[in-house]
């Protein structure tokens, strides 16, 4: 995959959530909710400031993180899923 974020946007591809209950019941996909967490895939060069300087992001290739259900811009490339967001968009980092 070729792309390049600007600015303060990262690319983020979803993880999946997970299809079975507890005490083992499939859920189907039409009664699943997308998934809130991803995978930062490319970060930006950083948010240009009022004063023209530049801040780079807190945010790294690899890293998890927990985004709004509706937050984003859903692109398709090379065939797959992926959103397109500011980096203000995203809530936190999951750490292991």
């Amino acid at each position: 995959m070729n792309i390049r974020p600007l600015h303060d946007r990262v690319v983020v591809r979803r993880m999946e959530e997970e299809r079975t209950t507890a005490g083992g019941i499939v859920i189907p996909d039409s009664a699943t909710e997308k998934p809130i967490q991803g995978e930062v895939i490319a970060v930006g060069h950083g948010k240009i400031l009022d004063n023209g300087e530049t801040r780079p992001l807190d945010l790294k290739v690899g890293d998890r993180v927990l985004f709004g259900k509706y937050s984003g811009t859903e692109v398709k490339l090379d065939g797959k899923d992926f959103l397109v967001m500011r980096e203000d968009d995203i809530m936190g980092v999951v750490e292991a």
